[in-house]
């Protein structure tokens, strides 16, 4: 569970709830449920409209996924970069045999990627080989990964479009019955209006956050990806140890770089 993300959710809604019952001693006439069908209805059955189920899905599926940790923007870099450069001295010293031990069942499971690229490196790939196979890996996963995140957002985009709807329609009734009492009016404009508030509430709070929060993290995941991907085509080109960790230390922030002479285990 992501702690930061639950508290800035319940914050955000905190802070509507707050300012509605601080302005008004009604505060349940902020809720109105054919409202609440037109907006959550509206947009959810727009996704489907306008995308694939697969994907529909996954956007949806993507909400839930926000409130969870997500690893490779809490672990620092370093640990990768000690590994390849670990990796670097199993090459030098026992070649590819010691790098194959090192592809076992925990490393395919904790990461897919730097498993398939070590495969590569195995089987005897040329470096400019192995970028080309894995950019192209990346760059299929990057759109995979992209469209429920597009769909997210443009929910984002449609929810105070249907907030807009709904005030339309109660715009229309309140006129319709405007030859009858006066007193009504008042009311009835805000319970139009309540349709455009939830609109912005969906959109401002869940779709468009959430769907930039996911953006952000694919970018993490796809840069330490991109960072395992240069240390894997030095290996397969049998780069030294040294060579590899000025290299890939030159992705990375001062802090998070590995360096050999002060954190290399020495009984390893």
């Amino acid at each position: 569970m992501s702690v930061s993300m639950l508290i800035a959710f319940i914050a955000g809604i905190a802070v509507v709830i707050g300012s509605i019952v601080s302005a008004t001693d009604r505060p349940q006439m902020f809720i109105d449920i054919p409202s609440i069908i037109i907006v959550f209805g509206g947009t959810f059955v727009t996704l489907f409209i306008s995308y694939e189920l697969k994907t529909a899905l996954g956007a949806l599926k993507l909400i839930g996924q926000s409130f969870k940790r997500h690893d490779d923007s809490i672990k620092s870099l370093k640990n990768e970069v000690g590994r390849l450069i670990r990796w670097g001295y199993l090459v030098q010293k026992n070649g590819l045999q010691g790098l194959e031990n090192e592809v076992n069942d925990d490393l395919r499971k904790e990461n897919s990627f730097l498993a398939y690229g070590a495969d590569l490196v195995i089987t005897g790939y040329t470096g400019n080989e192995i970028r080309q196979i894995l950019l192209d890996m990346l760059e299929a996963q990057a759109e995979r990964l992209k469209r429920p995140v597009d769909a997210l957002k443009k929910m984002g985009g449609d929810a105070p479009a249907f907030g807009m709807l709904g005030t339309l329609i109660g715009l229309v009734i309140m006129l319709g019955s405007m030859g009858g009492d006066p007193a009504a009016i008042g009311p009835s404009m805000a319970v139009a209006l309540i349709t455009t508030f939830y609109g912005i509430i969906l959109a401002r709070i869940v779709m468009i956050p959430i769907g930039t929060k996911m953006a952000a993290r694919m970018d993490v995941t796809l840069f330490k990806y991109n960072l395992e991907l240069e240390g894997l085509v030095l290996l397969a080109e049998r780069k030294s140890p040294r060579y590899i960790q000025d290299k890939i230390n030159s992705f990375v922030d001062d802090n998070e770089q590995f360096l050999i002479d002060r954190d290399m285990d020495r009984g390893s």
